[in-house]
């Protein structure tokens, strides 16, 4: 019989250099997001998360068990669009519109990664965008006002 160990996870850590790491977690972007989740680690143990909501889970931040023990945060590989031009004017444009739709990005410089989405690539190739997709780790930005206590609205 396999008895497959488990942890419960309440608590948070910034990335330590040299700290002692029991395993590691592969998340994709939105369950980095999840303050409540039931995953399994590299190794096949099952963390059960309960986190504060609100505060997305960054790539190398720890998170630790009730017992003391560490499991690294890291990034699952994910099918991702990729905006790129060499004008930054059409690549502000391009940013400004996705934004306007609460598009999820990441930014780089003169490009940008999202999740698939025809309607939304079609918009970018008209604006003048090269258009491409990858499987790669997907970080999109936090927000302006993530972390700091403030809501959103629309007046």
């Amino acid at each position: 019989m396999n008895i497959t160990q488990s942890f419960e996870i309440q608590r948070r850590r910034p990335a330590e250099p040299g700290a002692t790491v029991h395993d590691r977690v592969v998340l994709d972007h939105l369950q980095r997001e999840r303050g409540r989740l039931k995953v399994r680690t590299e190794t096949g143990a099952e963390l059960r998360i309960f986190l504060e909501r609100g505060k997305t889970l960054a790539l190398g931040e720890l998170l630790e068990s009730e017992c003391g023990r560490l499991f690294e945060v890291a990034g699952a590989s994910e099918m991702v669009v990729r905006g790129s031009c060499s004008d930054w004017q059409i690549f502000a444009r391009a940013c400004y519109h996705l934004g306007n739709r609460h598009v999820k990005i990441q930014v780089g410089e003169r490009w940008l990664l999202m999740t698939p989405d025809p309607v939304l690539e079609q918009m970018l190739r008209q604006l003048g965008l090269q258009v491409s997709h990858e499987e790669l780790v997907f970080v999109p930005e936090a927000g302006a006002y993530a972390g700091a206590g403030h809501g959103h609205h629309h007046d």
